[in-house]
């Protein structure tokens, strides 16, 4: 009954957004088919007015919300891509938006979040002490708060990628993207495998400082330090009292990997050198375990690509000593 629930909750966010996205394009990889001996898909996120899936589920939440508490205004704490689609998403509405991001975060995305029109709040050394700070404005000016990704209407808002999938591609048979949160894959898995559960999801989630996985592992949520990565938008905890996500990808994610730097930014390089795509580190961790041979694909395969949060300085210096290996 609860898949159904989410199910319905999915099938509505697609007609509530409907007014406000187009469906992003699937594009076929000929060198990625090639090299996986299977036909290889890319989905662009990228292609979002955000420049990132994120869009999906901060939508729906915000259009869910009673007029009242829409008119209050919202906020959110953010690596980047959340706060940016809240910000649009506001926007669209014409109310205030207060996005709360760490000191970690790139500049570009702080740039990004400055010109989006929101107040951006940079404060603490990780995400979750930005989200503490998100939290406590939100007790104390009664802003609603958008959460990343452990909300029903995140979750669904997000499935709502999945059903693009299902008709762009009825035959796939594989799916990968990059696991942080859970809400992505939580809510595509939901999408695809309550429609086909011989449909393989597979997560990817950076080598140190994978909040999912260890909380996987410990059966519960976990804190881990944040470090460097070239994959940013993948940092930050589940939350202590995460409700959904964790459950969500136990259920819906069939194999997991974690991948590292090096095949991150081969990930990155090859989007680039063959497809012209500049993107985060986050959005090409499909692609660079597709490269690694972390996943062996035997029919149709999506990468889902999700975002684009990266400014050109730092992706040509992070891709220029790997653009001949690719």
């Amino acid at each position: 009954m609860q898949q159904q629930i989410f199910m319905r909750a999915v099938w509505q966010a697609r007609k509530r957004l409907q007014p406000y996205l187009t469906k992003t394009p699937l594009i076929k990889s000929a060198v990625l088919s090639e090299k996986c001996g299977v036909p290889v898909w890319l989905k662009l996120e990228t292609l979002q007015p955000s420049g990132s899936f994120k869009l999906r589920g901060a939508l729906n939440f915000l259009q869910s919300l009673p007029v009242a508490e829409q008119q209050r205004g919202v906020t959110a704490f953010s690596t980047g891509n959340h706060g940016l689609a809240v910000a649009y998403a506001a926007k669209q509405a014409g109310i205030r938006a207060v996005i709360f991001v760490s000191e970690a975060v790139p500049e570009a995305k702080k740039e990004a979040l400055r010109a989006s029109g929101a107040e951006l709040v940079i404060t603490g050394k990780s995400q979750d002490e930005a989200g503490a700070a998100c939290l406590q404005m939100s007790e104390k000016e009664g802003l609603p708060l958008v959460p990343p990704f452990d909300h029903p209407a995140i979750i669904a808002g997000q499935g709502t990628l999945g059903l693009e999938l299902l008709e762009d591609l009825p035959e796939i048979d594989t799916v990968i993207a990059g696991l942080s949160g859970g809400g992505l894959l939580g809510g595509v898995g939901l999408a695809l495998k309550e429609t086909d559960r011989s449909i393989t999801v597979a997560g990817i989630s950076i080598e140190k400082g994978a909040a999912m996985e260890e909380s996987l592992a410990a059966g519960r949520p976990v804190d881990v330090p944040e470090h460097p990565t070239f994959a940013d938008s993948l940092l930050g905890g589940i939350g202590a009292d995460n409700r959904y996500t964790l459950e969500a990808v136990k259920q819906y994610v069939d194999t997991r990997f974690r991948l590292s730097e090096e095949s991150i930014a081969r990930g990155m390089a090859f989007l680039y050198k063959h497809h012209r795509l500049v993107v985060e580190g986050a959005a090409a961790v499909g692609v660079g375990a597709l490269l690694h041979g972390d996943i062996r694909p035997k029919g149709p395969t999506a990468v889902i690509v999700t975002g684009a949060g990266i400014d050109v300085g730092t992706h040509l210096e992070t891709v220029r000593p790997y653009m001949d290996g690719v």
